[in-house]
């Protein structure tokens, strides 16, 4: 009965990592952006965006570790 729930469980977290993923990619393409647009970017902007970029990838890194693909949650997000 417990093994059940584990299943429905991990679904439930990578649809949430991806959910996650997807918006940590909106942010970091924002800040890209941001500085693409800006003659000389302050030190802060530029802190953020490397944070955004750190975020992203850290995100991406751990969803291919899990093996997730965003085809199978496509009709989901």
């Amino acid at each position: 009965m417990l093994f059940r729930r584990k299943g429905w469980l991990r679904n439930q977290y990578d649809q949430l990592l991806l959910e996650s993923l997807l918006s940590a990619k909106s942010e970091w393409n924002r800040q890209k952006q941001l500085v693409d647009k800006s003659v000389e970017p302050s030190s802060e902007v530029l802190y953020e965006l490397k944070l955004a970029e750190a975020k992203y990838f850290f995100l991406f890194k751990e969803a291919k570790k899990r093996n997730i693909t965003f085809g199978k949650y496509r009709g989901s997000l």
